[in-house]
């Protein structure tokens, strides 16, 4: 496996001089969207009403201000318990979800997802709507005049994108201008085990002005360090893709040598994995999930833990890095 001493581009955020995308995306009260948002797959899932409700106070008392769902999460639970949750909230809260997972990016099947979404989490108005994934079958001037018409209809704020290669987001974004509207968002998954993003997406995201909110900061969980234990319970443990996503030797090595880094400085993997997604120069805004409150603590805690450049560098050093978009590497 090669492993690049330099990157293709500026890899560490200068928050100095760049304002983040995720400033542009706010709340109805004009909050805007905070550096780390929260996933809601697994609420109605792993995760009961009272571990939801303990997690989401969790994530206020944090300022995370930015909670992500989908049509497809847990047959609708996660819509139907996010909405319970966000209600005293509201205002003061960037709320998104996705349609088109299944049935394709049709009008006709947007607009019915996202009605039921609408429903589910009881609001006549979402901030950001999110095409679940690229649809081939779809022509995409019918998906953006679709996502057009609900922002002109007050129903949005911000059109989505997720799973997207960066082809795909900048053909919808040339398309998305010839109707007066941008893509806003982007959810590419990013990880200190799955880098993939740094190639095109993120570069992307960054000339485009696009909010890069990157999903699966912990690698499935591999980099809070659990999986060493042989008996550890989770989804690298029980689901096949996970298992698949995440089993290559160099990844469980990366994720050990974290563990021991973070035993060093007296604190969490997932802290230092949370944190360093989150310090691309693309200003990314990772998206934490969890079980369980307990389960959360950690990734929460890179909410105020200050990683330096050195320590950034110590750990990108740890898995290799992917080559520039040309695959020039003799001029690097």
């Amino acid at each position: 496996m090669l492993r690049r001493d330099k990157a293709p581009f500026p890899r560490r955020a200068n928050h100095g001089n760049v304002a983040p995308m995720r400033d542009q995306i706010t709340s109805p009260d004009g909050t805007p969207a905070s550096q780390f948002a929260f996933g809601c797959m697994q609420f109605g899932g792993t995760a009961d009403e009272q571990a939801c409700a303990a997690m989401f106070d969790a994530c206020l008392a944090a300022g995370i201000t930015h909670f992500d769902t989908a049509y497809v999460y847990t047959d609708g639970r996660s819509e139907e318990i996010l909405g319970r949750l966000i209600a005293p909230h509201r205002d003061g809260l960037v709320i998104a979800t996705k349609a088109g997972y299944t049935g394709g990016a049709g009008a006709a099947n947007l607009r019915t997802q996202f009605d039921i979404s609408r429903k589910r989490l009881n609001m006549d108005h979402v901030d950001i709507l999110y095409l679940h994934r690229f649809d081939p079958y779809t022509d995409l001037n019918e998906t953006l005049d679709c996502f057009a018409a609900l922002k002109s209809e007050g129903k949005i704020s911000h059109v989505g994108l997720s799973n997207f290669a960066a082809w795909q987001v900048v053909k919808a974004a040339n398309l998305a201008e010839k109707r007066d509207l941008s893509i806003d968002v982007l959810q590419p998954m990013y990880s200190l085990v799955k880098r993939q993003a740094e190639v095109e997406i993120l570069p992307m995201c960054a000339d485009l002005g696009i909010l890069p909110a990157t999903y699966s900061p912990l690698g499935g969980g591999l980099l809070t360090g659990k999986y060493k234990a042989p008996q550890a319970e989770g989804r690298l443990a029980t689901d096949e893709r996970y298992a698949a996503r995440y089993g290559v030797d160099w990844m469980h090595s990366a994720a050990a040598q974290l563990s021991e880094i973070a035993s060093e400085l007296a604190t969490h993997p997932a802290t230092l994995a949370a944190t360093w997604a989150a310090r691309h120069t693309s200003h990314p805004s990772p998206i934490l999930s969890a079980r369980n409150q307990e389960q959360l603590a950690p990734s929460l805690a890179a909410t105020t833990f200050y990683m330096g450049d050195a320590l950034y560098d110590r750990l990108w050093a740890l898995t290799p890095a992917p080559p520039p978009a040309t695959d020039r590497l003799e001029e690097t």
